[in-house]
This record gives structure tokens, sequence and C-alpha cells, in this order.
């Protein structure tokens, strides 16, 4: 499986290093994740990615839109049309989410769980076949949405039972967030954390910076890299990793909720988010606004969001980016024509 991103300072820094590095990889959330720590002490360095690791396979449990979990359990109250009281910590990620929903005209929507059941994209592995135009056009006549949830209290219900909730596009980054608060918590200020492509950088290495890599969607390796500073996070949205295709044309898991189909005019688009205590959260969230509203609405839509630092690659493979981002990548090899934007 290939990464969105990838981790470029990690190879140079093993080889190279003669700080103590500590890296662990995992799989969760369906991808593979990977926390690198720098630390002149090996064990609080063990315990601290130990920490993290934990955290995530908990979030992990606990919000799986799939298999049993205390998601499922909202989602099968909301399809039985009564009330479900939750914890004060999904009460607060249906919060948020309704929020960031908001921010991006519902393009990135959580509450489109039965579409992405429709489409198979729920499964590990996809099967080529699209669904019935039928059951995409009950679904559109319904228009569920997470708008459609009243939270109260710790109490969550809605008007739609069509609606279903999938954090898939939104559990990554707010894992991020916790990683990094876990990871200070205890002592570790240079780190790297890596969630399926979505990065999240603490301090640095010995004064350099962090270099990640941003995969090309149609050719092996990175298109470009960036240094990020301490606290940046980055994260991308590709049409490259989870996909499957019926005579010729390529099937994305990111799904357009106006039409009930994927999104087949983008390849990819990267944002880097400044430091702050979401960073992690809006490096997954708002990638996915930006991707869906397509060539002619998508830096209107980066601009809503305030999202600056911006690349967009589009189906035929022409490259967009923001001046804010382009003034600080490196490309790989020879430059490739792109075009800049305010």
């Amino acid at each position: 499986m290939r990464h969105y991103l990838i981790l470029l300072a990690a190879l140079c820094l093993a080889a190279c290093s003669r700080t103590p590095l500590q890296e662990q990889q995992a799989y969760v959330f369906g991808t593979r994740v990977e926390v690198i720590v720098v630390s002149v002490a090996p064990e609080q360095g063990r315990q601290a990615i130990a920490a993290v690791l934990h955290e995530f396979d908990r979030l992990h449990r606990a919000y799986h839109a799939w298999q049993q979990s205390e998601l499922t359990a909202l989602n099968l109250a909301i399809a039985a049309g009564r009330p479900q009281q939750v914890t004060p910590e999904l009460a607060d990620l249906v919060r948020e989410a309704q929020q960031l929903s908001r921010q991006g005209d519902y393009l990135f929507d959580p509450g489109i769980g039965q579409l992405i059941k429709l489409w198979g994209f729920q499964a590990d592995e996809f099967k080529a076949e699209l669904p019935p135009p039928a059951e995409i056009e009950s679904w559109l006549a319904s228009k569920p949405s997470i708008a459609d949830l009243t939270i109260s209290g710790t109490t969550v219900s809605s008007r739609n039972r069509r609606l279903a909730l999938d954090f898939g596009g939104y559990l990554k980054g707010v894992a991020l967030d916790r990683a990094a608060a876990i990871l200070r918590s205890q002592g570790i200020h240079n780190a790297l954390i890596n969630i399926g492509g979505n990065v999240m950088a603490l301090g640095s290495k010995e004064g350099r910076k962090w270099k990640v890599g941003i995969q090309h969607p149609r050719q092996p390796g990175p298109l470009a890299t960036v240094e990020l500073d301490d606290g940046e996070a980055i994260g991308t949205s590709g049409d490259y990793q989870r996909f499957f295709e019926v005579d010729g044309k390529r099937y994305p898991h990111l799904l357009d909720p106006r039409s009930g189909y994927p999104a087949d005019h983008t390849q990819a688009v990267t944002v880097v988010i400044p430091a702050g205590p979401k960073a992690g959260t809006l490096s997954d969230a708002s990638s996915k606004p930006i991707f869906i509203a397509g060539p002619d609405h998508w830096r209107e839509m980066a601009q809503k969001m305030n999202i600056g630092l911006v690349l967009r690659v589009d189906r035929d493979e022409q490259i967009f980016v923001t001046a804010a981002l382009h003034q600080r990548l490196s490309f790989i090899g020879q430059t490739p024509a792109l075009t800049v934007v305010p």
C-alpha cells in the first residue's frame, strides 16, 4: 500500500543520527502508522510511543463505523429513530465534526456512512462493482447529513434515519492531535507522527527541520518535499490508494455528497496546516472539501476555510499550488510545469 506522504527524514536519521532515535510502526485506522521520537533517554521514548499507540488503538475500537463500537451503537439508534446517550468524548467529536462540515459546505460530511457502504468503501478490499443508480438516487432523495443531528448534553438524536456516521475522514487527524499532546506530556518535544500520510512534526532533529515528501499521484516516489515547522501538520487526499476500476474508469473513495458519486476531477490535494491545537484534525478534514470542490471552486473553498498552503493535482496531472506553499516546496528532479495561484 502506497502512502499519501513519504517520510524522507526517517531513513537518513536512522543511518546518520548520533542522537538516539526510537521508531515504531503499527496498523491502525485501516492504515500504517509510524511514530518517530528523538530522545536521549531511550526508555522514555519507548514509553511515550507505547502510550501514543495505545491511544490510537482505543480511538480505532471506540469509533469504528463498521465493527461493534460506540459509534455503531449510535448509528443503530439513529436508524431506529431513537435518541442515544453517548460519552462526553463522542458528543464532543460529533459537535466538532458538525462545525468542520459546515465550514466546508458539507463537502466533507461524516454523516454519509450509508453512501460509503453503497460504494463498498467501508471494506478493506473493494469489489469492482458500481452500486445500482436507483439506490444512489434514493440516498440523494433523503439527503442525510451530519447537520441532521441534534446534541443535547450527551444525548444525540437525528431527524433523518438514513444518516450514518463514519469518522474515517476525520479521526486520523484527531489522533494526530492526541498523539502530540501525549508526547509533550511525557517530555518528548522532537518527534514525527505519521498516520497513513497525515503527518505532524514536533520540534526538530538536532535543529534540522523534519522533511516530508508529497507523493506523486501517478508516479512512484515524491513529487516534492516540504520542511515542517514545530507543530505543523500536513495531509493529502488522493484518488490513488483507495479506489477500484470498472471499464477503465477509476472510482476513488472520495465521494461527492451532492452527486452521490466519487469526485473524478482531481488526483490529489495536499494541505499544510500551521501549528495550533487542532492542526492535525484540520490536516485530515480540510483536504477533502478542497478536493471535492473541483477545478472551479477549490481555491475559493480553501480561502473559505482559511487554508493558505495548498497543492492540487487535477485529473490531467496539471499542478496548481498556492504562492505561500510554492515558496516552501523543493521539487524532485526537474521542476514540473505548474500554476501558482494567490
